[in-house]
């Protein structure tokens, strides 16, 4: 299997079935590439264990970074249909990227990575690689090695962020553990979003799954809100408020 990169060329033409609120809409390459700075990953398929644990969520996670950096979008290609795709999207809980469906690997036997895993099953899929393109240029390609099996090697986003910008920082991710009701965590997410700290808010209480015992196991806790900043346990709104003003 050869996998030649296509650095310094131009993304292959090509149409993607997509679905928007229910109805089908066609995408082109243009539409997606033309006159923006665009990161691609692509995978070997959506549900698959790599893909869901660790590629597409990395990307996800980063993707306030790589914005700050000059991206303009990022693109999850997979050889799946559209509505694979999408509740694949549902199921990660997706915000920061838009999953492309490549359902009859047009794009990716354009770029050469379209690959033959018929002994898994799979049937004709994508290599797994990534690649940074500006105005429809390919100007970075990072592909994974032709080894056996699914080799996650280069394509991850933290090498991407490297390439783009050494320098740039790995964010703190926030979560907020709350309750329906509650002004004390409503004080805290508004003194987040007034400094445009993006957050994952997690709610506790009946039909959570989540219980007062759940939040000390992890706080030292029983009240809410509590708040984790960069794995650290900052508290709750007071504490918060404290900490945001160092």
């Amino acid at each position: 299997m050869k996998l030649t990169s296509m650095e310094g060329k131009h993304v292959p033409q090509a149409t993607f079935r997509t679905r928007v609120d229910n109805q089908w809409r066609d995408v082109t390459s243009d539409q997606i590439f033309k006159g923006k700075t665009v990161i691609v990953f692509s995978l070997p398929g959506a549900y698959t264990p790599t893909c869901s644990s660790s590629h597409l969520p990395r990307y996800n996670e980063l993707a306030p970074t790589f914005h700050e950096n000059g991206v303009d979008d990022i693109l999850c290609f997979s050889v799946n249909d559209a509505f694979v795709m999408d509740a694949w999207a549902k199921e990660l809980g997706v915000e920061n990227i838009h999953l492309v469906p490549d359902g009859n690997g047009e794009f990716t036997q354009g770029m050469g990575m379209l690959v033959d895993k018929s002994d898994l099953g799979f049937g004709k899929r994508s290599w797994r690689y990534s690649m940074l393109v500006k105005d429809g240029i390919i100007e970075k390609m990072f592909i994974e090695p032709d080894k056996p099996g699914d080799p996650f090697e280069v394509s991850d986003a933290d090498t991407m962020l490297r390439y783009i910008n050494p320098e740039a920082r790995d964010p703190e991710f926030i979560t907020v553990f709350t309750r329906e009701g509650c002004p004390h965590c409503a004080r805290a997410k508004a003194l987040l979003k007034e400094r445009n700290l993006v957050f994952e808010e997690i709610h506790t209480g009946m039909g959570t799954g989540i219980s007062s015992r759940s939040i000390r196991a992890v706080s030292g806790r029983s009240t809410v809100p509590q708040v984790f900043i960069g794995g650290r346990h900052i508290g709750g709104a007071d504490d918060l408020e404290k900490y945001l003003r160092k």
